[in-house]
């Protein structure tokens, strides 16, 4: 496990419970609540096969040039420095979820997977109830929103772990509208699951992922990419549905060999935090305005906290 940032604590472990009563009122597409991009990455196992989410060329280059090859990958697939409890203890609430079997093994195990193979899902499902048990008041957004090397046996391994592990903590799918904090409390859900695949279609307890759009602006240009969250954001649907915005840059090819030793924190992301947390500072919650909003290494600026504290626009 690896040692938490300095500036890093449960000092938001507690923040939707906190939360004054006209908010927890307020549907919860209104207010403000902090995600993170790509969650899992915290950890890649640089020993497993590349991932089937990686195009031929990568898939190439790392049979052909396994460690060096794997290094680089390590640089550039890591989007997050903490682990599920910390980034939780921080304050994120919302989790961006990629999944896949593991090609050639043999039984039916899931892991996270963003280029290189991480964790089992099991393993980080359980993190977070832990969490969650503890933290009764606290809700949590899972979004597993791409899933590789999986057939229908797969699907419903994954979905059944997901009724295992949560239990009657899970929100059945239901109007957007309707969930509030204070109706998640009364019921005892603490977990709204969104399914991406229609194996999900009949267990009303995966919600769609129409119900939560998260447009990508797919570039490496900050001033392009807030272009792009402000058109999306005017472009929000009315009803229906929650709101991700991704205040993310996306590398490209020619990004990764131009800053190849460097990695996507130190070449992309940290020299640009400063023109996204104030576009992210700048916001206001609300009927027209953010809900979810994801981050790269949330640890790096006070990226979750700024966020929770756009809530307080909805007290005026």
């Amino acid at each position: 496990m690896k040692t938490r940032p300095a500036g890093i604590g449960n000092v938001n472990a507690d923040w939707m419970g906190s939360l004054p009563s006209k908010l927890s009122a307020m549907p919860l597409k209104h207010l403000a609540v902090p995600g993170s991009h790509d969650s899992f990455t915290y950890w890649v196992d640089v020993q497993a096969p590349v991932g089937p989410d990686q195009k031929v060329y990568v898939k190439y280059l790392a049979t052909m040039f396994s460690v060096l090859a794997k290094k680089v990958m390590v640089k550039w697939s890591m989007t997050q420095n903490l682990s599920f409890k910390e980034q939780l203890d921080a304050g994120i609430r919302y989790f961006d979820l990629r999944v896949s079997s593991k090609p050639g093994e043999r039984g039916i195990e899931i892991y996270f997977i963003h280029g290189l193979f991480g964790h089992k899902v099991r393993d980080g499902l359980l993190e977070i109830n832990s969490f969650l048990d503890k933290h009764r008041k606290e809700i949590v957004f899972l979004d597993f929103n791409h899933h590789y090397a999986m057939n229908a046996e797969h699907h419903t391994y994954l979905i059944h772990m997901l009724q295992e592990v949560f239990g009657s903590k899970l929100c059945n799918n239901a109007t957007v509208e309707g969930i509030t904090l204070d109706y998640l409390w009364d019921k005892g859900y603490q977990v709204i699951v969104f399914y991406h695949h229609p194996s999900g279609q009949d267990t009303p307890l995966m919600w769609p992922g129409n119900k939560i759009p998260a447009p990508w602006a797919n570039t490496t240009e900050p001033l392009k990419l807030i272009q792009f969250l402000n058109t999306t954001l005017k472009e929000r649907a009315k009803q229906g549905s929650f709101h991700v915005s991704q205040a993310i840059l996306t590398p490209r090819p020619n990004t990764v060999a131009k800053g190849l030793v460097w990695g996507l924190r130190n070449y992309l992301v940290e020299r640009n935090l400063p023109t996204i947390m104030s576009w992210v500072e700048a916001q206001k919650p609300g009927v027209d305005g953010v809900n979810i909003i994801t981050s790269d290494f949330v640890e790096l600026t006070d990226f979750a906290n700024i966020v929770i504290k756009l809530n307080n626009l909805l007290m005026t």
